[in-house]
């Protein structure tokens, strides 16, 4: 008992720590209110007002319905050039995409020769590129299509495909970028503020003081766990009800109270790191290195940023023992698919024994960096 009131007003004064440092507090209300909705939605992987312009050296009518087809938000409005212009316009960067439609192009069509329109791309934006250039073809295709046949019968096609997107049926990437920035924010925000608690304490001497007192190296790293998870966790609830939910409109297909616990669970680890990485370091600014060299990993690792089908074989294997992967995982099967506790208890299990694991490791280089200042 008399442990459980340590670990509670240790944990109190953790709280009281935090709130008395202004600097902590306002980065802490930035990263899980503006930072999450910049990063939302000031990137974008669909194309929008792409610059388009096309060459036409037919002048049919064929060629005018094509510029037509492209309208915003895709596309700005299409502008005419002349052929000769288009080298210099794409080396200036005027336009990322420049059709040019060849002559006699709807009297060869007609004739069933099969003319070839000319795409340029300035494929320096690589994505919007590769993206833009699918919608490209799959606008020119139907128009062309549409237009002969007007003109002259078509059989049937042997393939009616019919594509349905589930769980984000208008490909709206905020969707999918807001909850992944909550994600990088947990796991950035709580291994900073247990590890800079710890780097704080040893730095103003506090740590000198607790020692003097009848506590336990664990009673001190519980109370850094249960405090600094309490201000993420209600940082989180907040981002999520306030940006997430009510600002970005992103739905919440599954169960809140499950995902909650999901990231309970990964707060463990992720206060455990801080602990590590808080105890290893001798100064704020190692500190700084350390989590640049170890939390922008596990983000980038985390099949987040880039699915982790994409990350050779080998690195898929090591990944499994990250509980961030683990966490973006059952994140993605409860907020987008609507998964229960029979989908996601195995990353359930996978991030609780990692977290229990890295606790009781970086419990013991505590204890020693505690029994070296004794």
């Amino acid at each position: 008992m008399n442990s459980l009131l340590n670990i509670l007003w240790l944990g109190l004064k953790e709280i009281r720590s935090l709130l008395s440092d202004a600097v902590l507090v306002v980065f802490v209300v930035y990263a899980f209110t503006l930072a999450i909705y910049v990063q939302a939605t000031g990137t974008s992987s669909e194309v929008n007002n792409a610059s388009i312009a096309f060459a036409d050296e037919d002048g049919s009518a064929l060629s005018k319905e094509l510029l037509n087809a492209f309208y915003p938000p895709r596309f700005k409005l299409p502008e005419l050039i002349s052929p000769d212009e288009v080298q210099a316009s794409m080396d200036r960067g005027r336009f990322m995409f420049v059709v040019v439609i060849p002559p006699r192009f709807e009297h060869d069509l007609r004739a069933g020769r099969n003319p070839d329109i000319q795409l340029n791309i300035d494929a320096t934006a690589m994505q919007q590129a590769g993206i833009g250039s699918g919608y490209i073809r799959s606008i020119i295709n139907d128009r062309v299509s549409s237009f002969l046949k007007r003109t002259e019968e078509t059989g049937p096609k042997p393939v009616n495909l019919v594509v349905r997107k589930l769980f984000n049926p208008n490909g709206v990437s905020s969707w999918f970028k807001s909850v992944v920035a909550i994600i990088n924010q947990i796991t950035l925000l709580t291994v900073v503020l247990t590890g800079a608690a710890v780097i704080r304490e040893r730095e103003h001497g506090t740590l000198e003081h607790l020692l003097v007192m009848p506590l336990t190296a664990f009673e001190i790293a519980m109370a850094k766990v249960w405090a600094n998870g309490l201000v993420i966790l209600v940082a989180t609830g907040a981002s999520l009800l306030l940006v997430v939910h009510m600002v970005l409109k992103v739905p919440f297909a599954g169960s809140v109270v499950l995902w909650f616990v999901g990231v309970v669970l990964y707060l463990f680890f992720a206060t455990a790191l801080g602990i590590f990485l808080g105890t290893i370091s001798r100064s704020m600014a190692q500190f700084a290195l350390l989590i640049i060299l170890v939390v922008l990993v596990l983000m980038l690792l985390s099949g987040g940023s880039t699915p982790v089908e994409s990350q050779p074989k080998w690195l898929q294997y090591v990944t499994y023992l990250l509980p961030a992967r683990h966490f973006v995982s059952f994140s993605q099967v409860i907020i987008y698919r609507g998964g229960g506790l029979e989908a996601v208890w195995r990353q359930f299990l996978m991030v609780s024994a990692v977290g229990v694991g890295f606790f009781v490791y970086s419990l013991s280089l505590f204890r020693k960096s505690i029994a070296v200042s004794k």
